[in-house]
């Protein structure tokens, strides 16, 4: 594949589309005023059926990394240095790689560590057939080597019903400890050990908030841990992004009396499902979410879905402003190398 096609996406393709309407508005009359209001739709931003986008802001490299489930083969990673033009990096871990598991290879998690010598190191988890794993690599693009079987159905907390599925791992800030949080109706949290690849099993704790079910997400700001995540089935037009808050990492989380659902569908935007979500927080004050959201036209299947990208604000006191999924996503390039480490 040459390097033209490799960039080519849905959105060039969209872009192409509304600049032949634009001529063909000229081509029939229609004033100038009229061209210039022609939207151009930049969502989705990755081609094909893709779905649960996880996204790393790399300091190695100053791009944004995206890991969605989807694409055959294993795990991808598309890449971009400024949230509009995206790049296919390839094959991140390869399903022929990972020799505990064979099918439903789904959700990542990754993080960027910085070891002691200026060098990075990246921990990769993700489902395998309802079970968790993780592998390790030395560049954001791989590839990563796996390490094998992280969480498995013998951590599922008795009388719980769902499925080991949905990593997601968080640096605390505050304590300087790692967490990998995991759960299908359901929601557990433990540290991880230094090594980045074990579970210490005696912190295992259930902490299931009200209206759970899948994706979580968890961050830091200003004094307070906020939890993320899905409710309803990812095939549900209702499918939505819910939000907590607690003290601590480890909960408890409760959501707020208003606006406890920060992401939903509009139907008069043909825009159904979304969610399944990540977080981008820069540096300069601007913040972004990764979702999907179901394919409406032209879809082969209910498990169609495909990776958009919106902006996040905060209102004055710290709550997310419920998120207005858009057509037209980000068409403004913001400059990640920036942040790169120097």
């Amino acid at each position: 594949m040459s390097e033209r096609e490799n960039l080519l996406s849905r959105r060039d393709i969209l872009k192409a589309l509304a600049f032949s309407g634009a001529l063909t508005a000229l081509g029939s009359g229609a004033g100038l005023g009229q061209c210039e209001e022609a939207k151009v739709f930049h969502n989705p931003i990755l081609p094909g059926t893709l779905a649960d986008p996880e996204i790393l802001f790399s300091r190695k490299t100053g791009r944004a990394h995206v890991y969605p489930t989807g694409g055959g083969n294993g795990f991808h990673s598309y890449s971009s240095d400024n949230l509009v033009d995206w790049r296919h990096d390839g094959v991140v871990l390869a399903a022929k790689d990972v020799r505990w598991e064979r099918r439903n290879f789904w959700a990542p998690s990754i993080i960027e560590k910085e070891l002691e010598n200026g060098e990075f190191r990246y921990y990769f988890y993700y489902c395998a057939n309802e079970k968790i794993g993780v592998a390790t690599g030395e560049d954001p693009v791989g590839p990563f080597v796996d390490v094998g079987e992280l969480v498995g159905h013998d951590l599922r907390p008795k009388d719980r019903r769902g499925v080991e599925i949905d990593p997601y791992v968080f640096f605390d800030p505050v304590s300087g400890k790692h967490y990998l949080y995991w759960g299908n109706s359901y929601l557990c949290v433990a540290e991880l050990n230094e090594d980045m690849v074990s579970l210490k099993r005696e912190t295992i704790r259930d902490i299931t908030p009200a209206n759970f079910f899948e994706g979580t997400y968890v961050f830091y700001r200003n004094g307070k841990y906020y939890l993320t995540w899905s409710k309803n089935d990812t095939r549900d037009p209702n499918y939505q992004v819910w939000v907590a808050t607690s003290d601590s990492p480890v909960g408890p989380f409760v959501s707020p009396e208003k606006d406890a659902i920060i992401l939903s569908k509009r139907p008069e935007k043909k825009i159904l499902g979304p969610g399944h979500h990540s977080f981008l927080f820069l540096p300069n004050g601007e913040n972004f979410i990764f979702y999907h959201r179901l394919v409406v036209e032209g879809a082969k299947s209910e498990w169609d879905r495909e990776v958009c990208l919106d902006r996040v604000e905060f209102d004055a006191d710290g709550a997310i402003v419920p998120i207005e999924p858009t057509l037209e996503g980000i068409s403004t390039p913001v400059d990640l190398k920036q942040f790169a480490k120097q």
